[in-house]
């Protein structure tokens, strides 16, 4: 390949460096991450974004995962499974912002072949797995309102922690999947990725080989787990909402409310996933605009849908607060206490000392 194709297929570089190929037999050994845009007053814009983002996904999540933690009245299936989503949604978030933000702030767009192939298995992994917990969320709610008397022996402490390992370990077996595909094929050029992280559509684009078998089974394998999860969950808050409507009293009235809640997190998050992985990346290029729905919007919107609207939650989350306020003020007083008997037994010592010394 000449340098000048190589100028061309990265025009925004300001001055010629190496390129990690030499032939079309050699091996690429990092990726240009394009971003976002090139503008770099809509570069300050969206550092601004993302970074209030993921203030927002961790103190968010973490305050729901402390507040479940620590409060007896939350020790339900659904707080506990919800703790589980929080986490999840922490983990990611910081699969690509931190990445993100650094990029943006630095100008450093270059990721190792190593760091964009972790990245992808890390995001696929994570990404499946709240995906079938979004399930055995829904399965959740429909074996409360559906058939309260089973409730307690169908979703016990063994039964909730059988089915959210079984989650993970979906996720990491559906991640292993696609990593190993795209290990297997060769990338000699060009290396620039029009998106912000790495992703199976953007990155097999780049393949110099026949892709059309991997690209199909790839899209057979996220594609069919989006939309397989997501019709399962439509069809149990399909039956919810045939449940409560024959009788409309004012619990089933907060159960059909709670269910909309989480019908619109499940479409905000699966909808976009299923437009992006449930075709062959060589049909049409994926909208990299499309992807900030299911990796910064979507967590970051999950513990106000989830959680906050919940009165005993928000009721936990007041009582953690004058807790720790009461602690700071006990921690305060104390250290206080501490610093005056330090002082006093300081000045008790020099006076002593002085006098020992005058005599």
């Amino acid at each position: 390949m000449s340098l000048g194709a190589v100028a061309h297929s990265l025009p925004f570089l300001a001055t010629p460096r190496p390129v990690p190929w030499q032939d079309n037999s050699s091996r690429v050994t990092e990726f240009i991450l394009l971003g976002l845009s090139d503008t770099r007053q809509l570069q300050l814009l969206f550092f601004m974004f993302f970074l209030l983002a993921y203030t927002m996904v961790l103190l968010g999540n973490l305050l729901i995962i402390m507040t479940v933690r620590t409060d007896p009245k939350l020790s339900s299936p659904m707080y506990f499974l919800l703790c589980n989503l929080s986490f999840i949604d922490i983990c990611c978030t910081s699969v690509t912002t931190p990445r993100v933000l650094v990029a943006l702030l630095s100008g450093h767009k270059a990721i190792a072949f190593e760091g964009c192939m972790a990245q992808l298995f890390f995001l696929h992994f994570v990404g499946s797995s709240e995906m079938f917990l979004l399930t055995v969320m829904a399965f959740d709610r429909y074996t409360a309102i559906c058939r309260p008397l089973h409730y307690t022996a169908i979703m016990a402490r063994r039964a909730c922690w059988a089915l959210v390992a079984a989650c993970w370990a979906g996720g990491f077996i559906h991640s292993i999947v696609q990593t190993v595909l795209m290990l297997q094929l060769p990338f000699c050029g060009p290396n620039t990725i029009h998106s912000y992280f790495c992703d199976v559509p953007p990155v097999i684009r780049l393949a110099c080989t026949n892709t059309a078998l991997i690209e199909w089974l790839m899209a057979s394998n996220s594609g069919l787990i989006s939309l397989g999860c997501f019709l399962v969950l439509v069809a149990s808050y399909a039956l919810i909402l045939a449940k409560v409507r024959a009788r409309v009293s004012q619990g089933n009235w907060k159960a059909l409310s709670t269910c909309a809640s989480h019908v619109m997190a499940i479409t905000l998050f699966f909808v976009p996933c299923i437009l992006t992985y449930l075709r062959p990346a060589g049909t049409l290029p994926p909208s990299k605009y499309v992807s900030v729905i299911y990796t910064i919007l979507s967590p970051m919107m999950n513990p106000l849908i989830y959680t906050l609207r919940s009165s005993e939650v928000k009721e936990s989350m007041w009582r953690l607060w004058r807790l720790l306020g009461y602690s700071e003020q006990i921690f305060t007083h104390g250290l206080w206490k501490v610093s005056l008997e330090t002082v006093s037994g300081s000045s008790t010592f020099c006076k002593e000392f002085f006098q020992e010394f005058h005599t």
